[in-house]
């Protein structure tokens, strides 16, 4: 579905009796009644496409519409192609892991990070816990130096609700 604002209003759908009206690549021709701009457009086998509807006069633009909307797409096209998307992995930790379950969780941070993944490392805590938060930091404070020679710490540890998150991003 189409918005009224992406509605291009071009050729016989223009409804005004004059407009300032343009050839694509610079050329103005002035002020002109829509049957004489419709016939230039038309003698040089062109649309006329009203730019600036809201102007006074309305602005409009003689030009090889498709051709225009194809030169958007590929540009649009062009621009997704080169935008880089951010995987962000997760690790959950928790205030009494143990130091071989925290040395596994490292090694998978340390294969993540490698292949250019951020990570993100959590610490959730239950119950009790919640009466001692800075536990949870302490967890991501003794982490951190275990992946900081190929990491760099986006976001110091922070309390989120019940979790203590702390972002690592790759080194360039």
């Amino acid at each position: 579905m189409s918005n009224k604002k992406d509605r291009v209003i071009m050729n016989d759908d223009i409804r005004v009796s004059e407009l300032r009206c343009s050839i694509d690549g610079g050329e103005s021709l002035g002020i002109l009644s829509t049957d004489e701009a419709m016939e230039k457009a038309n003698e040089l086998n062109l649309d006329l496409v009203l730019i600036a509807p809201e102007a006074k006069p309305p602005v409009a633009k003689i030009m090889n519409y498709g051709k225009y909307r194809y030169q958007k797409e590929k540009q649009l096209k062009e621009q997704r192609k080169n935008q880089v998307k951010i995987v962000i992995k997760e690790i959950k930790l928790s205030v009494k892991i143990a130091e071989n379950d925290v040395a596994y969780k490292i090694k998978h941070a340390r294969e993540f990070l490698e292949k250019g993944f951020h990570v993100k490392f959590r610490v959730f805590l239950r119950g009790r816990e919640m009466a001692n938060p800075e536990a949870a930091k302490a967890v991501l404070l003794r982490v951190w130096p275990m992946v900081e020679d190929i990491g760099v710490m986006e976001k110091p540890p922070k309390f989120e609700g019940r979790y203590y998150n702390m972002y690592v991003t790759p080194q360039k």
